[in-house]
């Protein structure tokens, strides 16, 4: 592992809160005025939803409803802004596939501006169950685009993933098919659709970093799929400040977008860094290697061979643009809709394939 290598993992795990060393946490200014906007985010209680929340307390807003349907996070959060007396905050406990009660919420607050972060991230669940990953990945993102232009919203920031890029499992094809969804939709409408896509953010809930923390602090053996499996990775607090950044974009060429997460990191060189800061006795702990699961892969890519990175007025967030131009073209859902919960898993994936 190179030095540089092992100051990005350190600095990535002091802004995840994960540990405390000499490297101090990276600043970021809290500049934003959304004093005209009625803000909505999905998947408030999620990782990402909730820090977008969280940077939003310092700002100035006309109104925020927050909308997810896990209710104890839903529970913590609402509480995180009681206390922090915020006023003109909603909260909805909700799941966005549910048509009626969503409408109710675009017509009591006719938002002007949409987060749109809730999502199934999984790739081995969504493996397990796709149609749950169709239903909330494309489905959701499709009513809440159709809503958001019936009730003229202003922008909608779809929060994507790198695993949309050259898809190999299901949860990566239902991101990237939602992503060429609103851009043709960005192309039609007024409203400004734009998709934020990003790597892994270290430490989210249900990633592998606290998962490796416990197994390291009770000495039991650390499982790893391969020994040579890489991700990009970037923390939760950058990659929210980047995505209000990115709410201040308008119409343009592109329409997605990715931030600077630095060189893709082996996870096998996290477990090392970790090993040193949390196995304090210096006992010997056994790396099991676990083989990649279904729909993964060895390294994930931020842009495909037809596209490229060029940087915007905004540091660290580039747009993704294609080298050989395409029409955006509507996309015909009727073969997604004939998918049910019994359709075999097979069936699913040819019919994915016909859409990227």
């Amino acid at each position: 592992m190179s030095e540089k290598i092992a100051l990005q993992i350190d600095q990535l795990l002091v802004d995840s809160g994960l540990f405390e060393t000499e490297v101090k946490p990276t600043a970021y200014d809290n500049d934003f005025d959304f004093s005209n906007e009625t803000i909505l985010i999905t998947g408030a209680a999620g990782t990402v939803g909730s820090e977008l929340s969280k940077q939003l307390f310092g700002c100035r807003y006309k109104n925020l409803v927050l909308v997810d349907m896990a209710e104890s996070p839903l529970y913590d959060l609402i509480k995180t802004f009681e206390l922090n007396h915020k006023n003109h905050t909603y909260y909805h406990l909700l799941n966005i596939n549910d048509s009626a009660p969503l409408h109710f919420v675009f017509e009591k607050y006719k938002p002007t501006m949409v987060f749109h972060a809730a999502a199934y991230k999984h790739v081995p669940l969504t493996e397990e169950h796709p149609f749950a990953g169709i239903k909330t990945n494309i489905f959701a993102t499709k009513q809440l685009a159709e809503l958001s232009i019936q009730f003229g919203v202003k922008k909608f920031i779809f929060i994507s993933t790198d695993k949309a890029v050259n898809p190999s499992g299901i949860m990566g094809m239902t991101k990237r098919i939602a992503e060429k969804h609103l851009s043709y939709l960005n192309v039609q409408y007024d409203t400004v659709f734009l998709n934020a896509r990003f790597g892994n953010i270290l430490g989210s809930n249900g990633s592998v970093v606290p998962l490796f923390k416990k197994q390291i602090k009770n000495g039991m053996p650390i499982t790893l799929t391969e020994k040579d499996i890489s991700r990009y990775f970037i923390c939760k607090r950058k990659a929210c400040y980047l995505i209000l950044k990115m709410a201040r974009f308008n119409k343009n060429t592109t329409n997605t977008f990715t931030f600077n997460m630095g060189e893709p990191i082996k996870i096998i060189d996290i477990i090392q860094r970790m090993l040193k800061y949390y196995n304090k006795n210096g006992s010997d702990i056994e790396i099991k290697y676990t083989g990649l699961r279904p729909g993964e892969k060895l390294f994930e890519e931020m842009i495909s061979e037809n596209e490229y990175l060029e940087p915007t007025l905004v540091e660290d967030i580039w747009a993704v643009k294609e080298k050989n131009k395409q029409k955006f073209e509507a996309i015909d859902f009727k073969s997604l809709e004939q998918i049910n919960f019994y359709t075999p898993y097979s069936e699913i994936k040819s019919i994915l394939k016909k859409y990227l």
